[in-house]
């Protein structure tokens, strides 16, 4: 089964300061890739390679994330996530459109979010 891993595991799998026990995220992100499971949206790519001032490791980041291909997304995914938005927003749960995005694309397609 897939799994899209959204931009928190990969911030924190990406950041230098490496610690002596890496978090369980992280390990289960390295298991991820190992079996091939791993989904990636276009808006997370996105996400992750925002913000990176120098030219460089922006390069180096983008270049080591294209081994990941952007799963297609469908009308339906984009729906969905306005449905998902608009039930959550009733019952007073806030969330961005992103969330949402991911949450419609897993649930279409029965993956799990890391």
């Amino acid at each position: 089964m897939k799994v899209v891993v959204d931009t928190s595991v990969w911030s924190l799998a990406l950041r230098r300061n490496r610690i002596q026990e890496e978090p369980p995220q992280v390990l289960s992100l390295r298991e991820l890739i190992a079996d091939s499971r791993v989904a990636v949206l276009g808006v997370i790519r996105q996400e992750v390679l925002s913000g990176i001032r120098e030219t460089e490791k922006f390069v180096r980041l983008r270049e080591y994330l294209r081994a990941f291909p952007n799963l297609e997304l469908e009308i339906e995914d984009y729906e969905l996530a306005a449905e998902f938005y608009n039930t959550c927003r009733r019952s007073g749960v806030q969330g961005s459109n992103t969330d949402f995005l991911i949450c419609a694309v897993a649930h279409r397609r029965s993956y799990l979010i890391d």
